[in-house]
């Protein structure tokens, strides 16, 4: 490394360092905390799903990605619809009929998820991970996988922004997620509450079905291990993201979200714990 990337590296961490509140800090720790007491737990990892329970199924990996297929389908079919008929709408009413489509196209690909899980499943919706009474122990154990998880997840921002600023001469920017660009940009009340609505309800709900109850569950019933599994529904999941910038951190929260599904059973889990990360997003969004 260089002189001038040295003074770059400088720079940018300092500019970082600048922007981290008090409440980063303490969310911070409180995650280290918890985090080390996971890996002494479970030597560092290696025994953390060795007695995570089994999720009977006869689904084939062809038929977990229907859904998925579906979801998108009807979603690029309906925005086309919307561009043909209603090309006249301003930037504030186009961002509001982008979400209305995303809601309306994830009805059928959940309803063909539920339908596919209920007759896959031993147990049904329950061998899903769709058990109602599993909520409230869901909603605790989720705080604290995210709490430890969000260090990981802040690590690896900072890591990829400096990367990038090293690479861009210092000019590179982490791209904000286009939900948050117009929830900042547009004060319209139908705007910011079908957003979120669509971020915290609505995408954490239809993402973890499709991820993680179909498409991790069918890796799974194939590969047997758990963590390999989990590998490759994250890899999967991030590449349906735009911005490549924001992979690696949501290939790490996604770990997350896979790891609490094969430990707990439950698809509440990683759907509580999305919805919460998104909700964190949102506030932050707000509040600047």
């Amino acid at each position: 490394m260089t002189i001038v990337d040295i003074s770059q590296l400088t720079k940018a961490v300092a500019e970082l360092a600048s922007q981290a509140s008090i409440v980063d800090l303490i969310v911070c720790i409180g995650g280290v905390l918890v985090l080390a007491v996971w890996l002494l737990k479970t030597s560092l990892g290696t025994k953390a799903l060795v007695d995570s329970p089994p999720r009977r199924n006869d689904m084939p990996l062809h038929l977990a990605i229907i859904p998925l297929l579906m979801w998108f389908g009807v979603v690029l079919g309906l925005d086309f619809i919307r561009e043909k008929m209603l090309a006249g709408l301003s930037d504030w009413q186009s961002a509001l009929a982008d979400n209305v489509i995303l809601c309306i196209g994830v009805a059928p690909a959940v309803a063909a998820s539920m339908i596919i899980a209920r007759s896959s499943f031993a147990r049904r919706l329950k061998g899903f991970g769709l058990n109602p009474r599993t909520i409230v122990r869901d909603l605790g154990a989720g705080f604290l996988n995210l709490l430890a998880t969000m260090p990981v997840v802040l690590a690896v921002i900072i890591l990829t922004t400096l990367i990038g600023k090293l690479a861009t001469g210092g000019e590179f920017e982490m791209p904000r997620h286009e939900e948050l660009k117009e929830i900042m940009a547009y004060p319209q009340w139908q705007v910011r509450a079908l957003i979120i609505v669509t971020m915290i309800l609505i995408v954490p709900l239809a993402e973890e079905i499709f991820f993680r109850g179909m498409l991790q569950t069918s890796l799974r019933s194939f590969i047997v291990r758990p963590w390999p599994a989990i590998i490759f529904a994250s890899l999967i999941f991030v590449m349906f993201h735009e911005n490549p910038e924001h992979w690696p951190a949501l290939f790490a929260l996604s770990v997350c979200l896979g790891y609490s599904y094969e430990k707990s059973g439950s698809l509440f889990r990683p759907i509580l714990i999305h919805s919460m990360f998104n909700a964190l997003s949102v506030f932050a969004a707000l509040v600047q």
